[in-house]
């Protein structure tokens, strides 16, 4: 069989962001860290299984230390030296990411919760066992 097209590299373009937003989505079972301008475009993201975690060691702090690590990383190529942080869900991570995001050069200028509560809508579901 011959090969197929050839795929080219794209090259990231550098966009200068100096202000941005972090937002910390922290389930039970991982924990997603997307850096965005302030319109809402991704620059940066990162989680616990792009950090090289797998299976429940995804749902840890440390994991969500590492994927803030490298979210914040790549974002500061791009410029980004202060960030709103808005944070989701009820996962262990959520903590270990903003203090990731402040220990990696990041000055976070308001942290804010966003969590969805219903107004007893539907049946939850089970607690997790500790």
């Amino acid at each position: 069989m011959g090969r197929g097209r050839a795929t080219r590299v794209r090259r990231r373009e550098r966009k200068n962001v100096p202000r941005g937003r972090a937002y910390i989505t922290s389930t039970f079972n991982n924990t997603v860290i997307a850096l965005t301008d302030p319109n809402g475009n991704v620059i940066a993201w990162g989680s616990g299984g792009t950090a090289g975690f797998t299976g429940s060691r995804k749902s840890t702090p440390y994991a969500a230390q590492l994927a803030a690590e490298g979210a914040a990383q790549r974002a500061t190529e791009h410029g980004m030296r202060e960030v709103e942080v808005f944070v989701k869900g009820p996962g262990s991570g959520r903590e270990a990411a903003i203090r990731a995001l402040q220990a990696s050069g990041v000055r976070v200028a308001s942290i804010r919760d966003v969590t969805p509560i219903p107004h007893n809508g539907c049946r939850a579901r089970r607690r997790p066992r500790k």
